[in-house]
């Protein structure tokens, strides 16, 4: 099989989304979601596009890179491919050459799904292994129960997207996140199948803030980000909208909501199992230190 590495135009991004999306399988949890894209889009389809990498054979796409930073590249492959050593030697080939525009040299990390000839192949050529993460997960074949405090839950659309942007700012300490930026990711391919849900306290202020993507009906669904207002932690109303996100992936067809947050995150760890959440093994990053 000849395999190319590309770079796609924004137009050829919905092409790569459908990919992600029909790779989305609930015993292939933990990998490249089309809402790691969705979430990027803020930025813009160019600069998403600037940003990914696809491998394709004569057919289709095989695997797919995100660059989330310049030195950090998160990648997943075609279901069938999973256990491909060919496959796997191409794409380490690739990455490891910074003539292909995939990865600078010097120090670089790679997200990759456990359990891919992949990995093995990333650790065979010298990749060892670097930030650990804390995958977690709900399954929603069942309805999700109320758990922690009570709120009144909207989905943002409209007035209250200032309100949202607000929340998510207090809670990340970051101004970055304007209504701007949310109304470009808002009609973005992926956000078709996605939702940013508000939680109102009960005096009525905007406490904590949730945004859910969906991969279709029957596929697993990725929650990125999740906040609670600085002003107003330490109240339950994490646990609470992240209860109602998980809720709305399954009344949107998922059969699973999962996450993956850094594992030094303990609070964040804590917030998700206390919603439900299975924690499932850690993950560790592949990383090239020069």
């Amino acid at each position: 099989m000849s395999t190319v590495v590309r770079s796609p135009s924004p137009a050829d991004l919905d092409r790569v989304v459908d990919a992600l999306r029909s790779w989305q399988r609930d015993d292939a949890l933990v990998q490249l979601h089309p809402g790691d894209l969705g979430w990027a889009w803020r930025h813009g389809p160019d600069a998403v596009a600037r940003a990914v990498r696809t491998w394709e054979d004569d057919v289709r796409i095989v695997a797919v890179g995100f660059l989330d930073g310049p030195t950090t590249l998160r990648m997943t492959v075609a279901p069938e491919h999973w256990t491909d050593p060919d496959l796997a030697r191409v794409l380490v080939a690739d990455v490891s050459d910074p003539g292909t525009g995939v990865l600078p040299s010097g120090h670089a990390a790679i997200e990759v799904p456990d359990g891919t000839a992949l990995r093995e192949a990333l650790h065979a050529a010298g990749w060892g292994d670097g930030e650990a993460w804390s995958p977690l997960s709900l399954d929603l074949s069942e309805p999700v129960g109320a758990r922690g405090s009570a709120l009144h839950v909207e989905i943002v659309g409209g007035a209250d997207t200032s309100e949202f942007t607000a929340v998510h700012r207090s809670a990340w300490d970051n101004g970055a996140f304007t209504d701007e930026l949310w109304a470009t990711m808002s009609v973005g391919a992926p956000f078709a199948e996605a939702r940013c849900l508000l939680g109102r306290d009960g005096t009525g202020d905007p406490v904590a803030g949730i945004t859910v993507w969906s991969a279709g009906p029957g596929r697993p669904g990725l929650i990125e980000p999740l906040g609670v207002h600085a002003d107003h932690r330490g109240a339950g109303h994490g646990t609470a909208i992240c209860v109602a996100g998980a809720a709305l992936l399954r009344e949107m067809g998922a059969s699973i909501a999962w996450v993956c947050t850094p594992s030094d995150l303990g609070s964040a760890v804590a917030t998700y199992r206390s919603a439900g959440f299975t924690a499932l093994p850690e993950r560790l990053d592949c990383v090239r230190a020069r």
